[in-house]
């Protein structure tokens, strides 16, 4: 049955807004506060990057509130969020896989970076990808009492459809200029896994400490090919671990250079219920840490 990508969607967005009413302020200041244990700043103002998931608040929330903590202690005046774009069209998961089989991207019109004061294409307005992002650094300017207009200037940008080329996105220049004087954080949820993500049964791990292994030592395995800068392997690694970061990581590699990827913590969401399918299905969450190494 084909996937009603509208109606995902819909329920994607009616979770998002569940889960952070039940977390509400109490929750979301525990999260901070547990986001503390990693100090991340200093990788930040080096030129590096930092990697968060969007999947449950309740799951993930510490990791995105950890990137949000070093961002702000960076002392930096602008923040780059490089964000997943999600493919919520026929049309545009079309065009993915057709790019990913070695068409050339320029053929398609998702192709470039969207966001915030770009004109053009506006699919990002309804990703649901930095909603908790927002969520926590709004949350924690109110604890700093850090006015807004006091606050780093955040960009969000959404790379759509490098195709193995980020040099060739459209915008790709723009963003660099903007990526100057910037840190840089970005989202991904590097690792979609089980019987509603199309794995066979039993071929399916559950997210205990075996599956939870068997994330990790995929993600990692994708940390080494972008580590090497080859992004058309990479591409086809997303598709394999069915890995949502494959534009994010080919635009902030190819325009940080040379860095080394740890990743620092894992999580994980049960996403049977959002696709009503059987368990196991689940996504795995991953804090992720990219040094410059030159």
């Amino acid at each position: 049955m084909e996937l009603d990508r509208a109606a995902l969607q819909r329920n994607v967005h009616a979770l998002y807004a569940r889960e952070h009413a039940e977390l509400g302020e109490a929750g979301t200041l525990r999260q901070l506060e547990q986001g503390r244990q990693w100090r991340l700043a200093d990788t930040l103002e080096s030129g590096g990057v930092l990697v968060f998931p969007h999947a449950g608040v309740h799951d993930c929330g510490y990791q995105i509130a950890a990137c949000v903590h070093a961002a702000l202690d960076s002392g930096a005046d602008k923040v780059v969020v490089l964000s997943v774009l999600h493919a919520f069209t026929a049309e545009m998961e079309a065009a993915r896989v057709a790019v990913t089989a070695g068409e050339d991207p320029s053929r398609f019109e998702y192709r470039g970076i969207q966001g915030p004061g770009i004109d053009g294409r506006t699919e990002w307005t309804g990703d649901h990808a930095l909603i908790s992002w927002r969520h926590f650094w709004t949350a924690e300017l109110k604890r700093r009492g850090i006015q807004e207009h006091k606050a780093p200037r955040v960009y969000e940008r959404y790379p759509y459809l490098a195709g193995g080329q980020p040099q060739n996105l459209p915008g790709i220049d723009e963003l660099a200029r903007l990526m100057e004087d910037a840190v840089v954080v970005s989202t991904a949820d590097p690792f979609h896994h089980g019987i509603g993500y199309g794995d066979a049964p039993a071929h399916s791990y559950d997210h205990d400490a075996a599956g939870l292994a068997h994330a990790k030592a995929t993600i990692e395995a994708g940390i080494r090919i972008l580590e090497r800068g080859d992004y058309k392997a990479y591409e086809r690694h997303c598709v394999e671990a069915k890995s949502d970061a494959r534009d994010t990581g080919q635009v902030y590699h190819y325009l940080r250079g040379p860095m080394s990827g740890a990743v620092l913590d894992l999580s994980y969401t049960d996403s049977s219920e959002l696709y009503d399918q059987p368990k196991p299905t689940w996504v795995a969450g991953a804090l992720i840490e990219w040094q410059l190494t030159v």
